[in-house]
């Protein structure tokens, strides 16, 4: 993938996160309502395109955001596959 490319998927990805952000904070959701999972659901897909942009940026990968990123995919996720674990897995992360 060339530096060219990788800048406008950066780009588009920037355009999606507008989008997906501002559909999670409109999402009138709050923890414990029947619609949490759902607001969620666009959280992890927030986070997902940070990890997008912090594995394709042309420049040497930052080990600190990657960490950062797996973290809250991790403990997004913990809530809809509570049984793997996987918020206790973050503590190997740092």
């Amino acid at each position: 993938m060339t530096i060219e490319e990788r800048t406008e998927m950066i780009k588009t990805s920037w355009e999606l996160h507008s989008q997906v952000e501002t559909a999670y904070l409109n999402h009138p959701a709050t923890k414990n309502d029947e619609e949490w999972l759902e607001k969620q659901r666009l959280l992890l897909a927030d986070m997902a395109l940070h990890l997008l942009q912090t594995s394709i940026n042309p420049e040497e990968i930052k080990l600190e955001r990657l960490r950062d990123n797996l973290h809250a995919i991790l403990t997004i996720s913990d809530q809809f596959l509570p049984e793997v674990g996987l918020k206790g897995m973050t503590k190997n992360l740092y």
